[in-house]
């Protein structure tokens, strides 16, 4: 294998002219030979998946009325996609069963008849090795296949031609390990080679010229076995894989999950501004105790207990008097109290969830450890303001993964 993608030198981008349509049934490797019968080897053949998904019967009559042909296109959608990712408007954004993501699931009402839609091939790189195989039977010549579709990029305006399959060619280089002219070693760069020579064909293949195939000369080509499921990167690796909805759907199951006690802290300063906005977020009042840097704040949380003494910001949680919500006292019924302290407990739970969403750790020190007469004198607030406790707020000094749902065995009882 050569240790640079590039050429160095001249290309060649020659379209392969007179292929005329194709239809279900139709030898592509015999009508690219009689088109083309001057390749040679290490000729790229690429081609539009277009042409396959023709010839293998990859075709479905449609209406030509647009509200039942936009109908059936959406059912088609729905029918070759395992995932929809995102939705905006008409735009779906799929998977589909060979892990391609794009627009659509490639169903396609271009280049076909008013009455037709088009589906992707089924098996991209089974079309690249049966017409690679084919070439090399009728003309003698080795050569790589690449099978491509026009596809959106994200963040990027504009399509461009892919490989969505490939057979007789290295479709990535990697140069980890390779150094540069200026002795940088090069650790990440890894260049999806098929993908170049898919965009380099799109400009002789166009959309509107009716040349669906096109041949790039002079590179040498390497079989490395590799094919275009090789460009395909997997959810595990991949930082975008989730869509819209199941990032938000998972977030929604996680974030209760996030919630750990911590009881170590890295002694980095938690931003204010993100303990604010958890505050605001869990919609409760608090005083903020300020950054815990100072001598003054280091000596009042001493008789806190260490684990408030180490964390690098303090919130005091206070139930409060408010008018006809006001502090629970002797007037209310044992109902009433229990109500009142419940939720004044599920809004701390909301904080503490509010700061383990941000990657904040968090400790609830209830008030039997920590004093809340010492909150009331430092803090200098009214002798009804009820402290719920203390809680400890920093970066864990471990990471913290999300926990296992507890099992609800004996827990739930149905009648």
């Amino acid at each position: 294998m050569s240790a640079e993608h590039g050429s160095a030198g001249a290309l060649e981008i020659i379209p392969v002219t007179g292929l005329g349509e194709f239809r279900p049934g139709d030898d592509v490797a015999a009508a690219v030979a009689g088109a083309a019968p001057w390749l040679r080897d290490d000729d790229v053949l690429v081609i539009t998946s277009k042409v396959l998904s023709k010839a293998e019967g990859r075709i479905v009559p449609a209406p030509t009325d647009p509200e039942q042909r936009d109908a059936l296109r959406r059912k088609l959608i729905d029918d070759e996609a395992v995932r929809v990712l995102a939705r905006k408007g008409k735009t779906l954004i799929t998977e589909n069963a060979v892990g391609l993501i794009q627009a659509a699931a490639g169903v396609d009402g271009s280049n076909v008849d008013a009455a037709e839609l088009a589906l992707l091939p089924v098996d991209p790189d089974a079309s690249a090795a049966a017409l690679r195989d084919g070439l090399a039977h009728r003309l003698g010549v080795r050569v790589g296949v690449v099978v491509t579709d026009t596809m959106g990029r994200a963040w990027r305006n504009g399509q461009t031609d892919v490989a969505i399959g490939a057979a007789g060619l290295t479709v990535l280089h990697g140069y980890a390990g390779a150094h540069d002219v200026h002795g940088n070693e090069l650790v990440v760069t890894e260049i999806a080679v098929a993908d170049e020579l898919a965009a380099a064909a799109d400009l002789v293949k166009g959309k509107l010229t009716g040349i669906p195939a096109a041949v790039v000369r002079g590179l040498t080509v390497h079989d490395d076995g590799s094919s275009g499921r090789t460009l395909v990167r997997s959810g595990q690796d991949d930082l975008f894989w989730l869509g819209t909805a199941e990032a938000i759907e998972l977030g929604r199951h996680q974030a209760q999950l996030l919630r750990r006690s911590v009881r170590t802290f890295d002694p980095a300063e938690v931003p204010p501004a993100l303990v604010e906005a958890a505050v605001a977020e869990a919609r409760w009042e608090a005083d903020l105790t300020g950054d815990g840097r100072s001598p003054e704040d280091a000596a009042r949380r001493a008789d806190r207990g260490r684990l408030l003494y180490d964390a690098p910001e303090l919130v005091i949680p206070f139930m409060v008097p408010d008018g006809a919500h006001s502090y629970p006292d002797a007037h209310r019924s044992a109902a009433e109290h229990t109500m009142f302290t419940v939720a004044a407990g599920a809004a701390v739970q909301a904080l503490l969830v509010a700061l383990a969403v941000r990657e904040i750790g968090s400790c609830w020190v209830g008030s039997t450890i920590f004093a809340p007469d010492i909150a009331r004198h430092e803090l200098s607030v009214p002798d009804d303001w009820e402290p719920l406790g203390a809680i400890a707020i920093g970066y864990p000094a471990e990471p913290q993964p999300a926990r296992e749902p507890a099992s609800t065995d004996g827990l739930l009882i149905r009648r």
